[in-house]
C-alpha cells in the first residue's frame, strides 16, 4: 500500500529578477519516507527547501502539510505546523551549552514559550526531554559543553537536536555532512538512518554525497536547472541514463 501523502508541492516556482531557480516542481512525499533530492550545484535544491520551509514566498505554485496549505506562511508558523529546516551552515546558539541549547528549543515550541517569570520547575519537563532527544542523537556526555566548542560532527547532531526539539513531523535536511571530516560523516549517516527506522519523522534530504543517498533513500529526486530531470528508487535512479549524464559520470 502507497504511503499517505504527508508534504506536497504543486507547481512551485521561483523567479529571480527573470532567472528561474525553481521551475514548476510538484513533489508527493509519503508519510515516513525518506526522500532525497540531488543535483548539480546550482540547480535549485536550496530554493526549494527555502520555498517550502517559509524563507523565501513562491513565484507561483502551491505547498501542502497534511493536505493543508501552507504557501507564504512565516518560517516560525511552518515550524509550529510540523516542518524542521537544517541549514547548510551551521545555525547553533554558540555562546549556549548543548543542554542549554535543546532545552530552549523544547521551550519555545512547549506552552510555557519564553516566559522567563515562570517557575524555574515548570521548565523540569522541558530539560528532561532536552536530555532525551540529546541521547538520541549521541550527545550523552556533552550536555555542558558550549555549542561553538563542539567538533563539527557534534554541532550537526546538535542542529539535528534543536530539529527534535520542535517536535517536527518532517524534516529538511539541506547538505548535513558539508564541511564534516571524512572520519565523522558515517556516524552522521548513522543518526538519519536511526530516525528513518525509529518511525515519526518523515525526511527529506538534500545531499552531495552521492554514496550516502543512494544507502538512505527510498525515493530520489533529480533537479536540473531548476526543473525534475527524474524520480525514482535508487536503483532507478542510478540507471538512468540522463541522471548519469548530468552527472558526468558521478553515478
Amino acid at each position: 500500500m502507497e504511503p499517505r501523502i504527508i508534504l506536497e508541492t504543486r507547481n512551485l516556482r521561483k523567479e529571480f529578477d527573470g532567472l528561474v531557480a525553481v521551475a514548476d516542481i510538484s513533489l508527493q512525499i509519503g508519510e515516513g519516507e525518506l526522500h532525497a533530492i540531488i543535483s548539480p550545484n546550482g540547480a535549485g535544491k536550496t530554493t526549494l527547501f527555502n520555498l517550502i520551509s517559509g524563507v523565501l514566498p513562491p513565484t507561483a505554485g502551491r505547498v501542502f502539510l497534511r493536505g493543508q496549505d501552507i504557501t507564504g506562511l512565516p518560517p516560525h508558523q511552518i515550524v509550529r505546523r510540523g516542518i524542521g529546516r537544517s541549514f547548510q551552515i551551521t545555525n547553533l546558539f554558540p555562546n549556549l551549552t548543548v543542554l542549554e541549547s535543546v532545552r530552549l528549543a523544547a521551550q519555545a515550541r512547549g506552552r510555557h514559550s519564553l516566559n522567563f517569570w515562570a517557575h524555574h520547575r515548570r521548565y523540569r519537563h522541558y530539560e528532561e526531554r532536552a536530555l532525551e532527544i540529546i541521547r538520541r542523537v549521541g550527545l550523552t556526555g556533552r550536555e555542558y559543553i558550549l555549542a561553538r566548542a563542539l567538533p563539527r560532527g557534534d554541532q550537526r547532531k546538535l542542529e539535528i537536536a534543536l530539529l527534535l526539539a520542535t517536535e517536527p513531523v518532517v524534516l529538511l535536511l539541506d547538505e548535513t555532512t558539508a564541511g564534516m571530516a571524512f572520519g565523522e560523516v558515517p556516524m552522521l549517516v548513522d543518526l538519519v538512518r536511526q530516525l528513518r527506522e525509529e518511525g515519526g519523522h518523515t525526511i527529506l534530504l538534500v545531499e552531495h554525497k552521492i554514496d550516502v543517498v543512494m544507502n538512505l533513500s527510498d525515493r530520489i529526486t533529480v533537479m536540473h536547472q531548476g526543473h525534475i530531470l527524474a524520480q525514482g528508487s535508487p536503483a532507478e535512479i542510478s540507471a538512468d541514463e540522463r541522471v548519469q549524464q548530468a552527472y558526468l559520470g558521478e553515478l
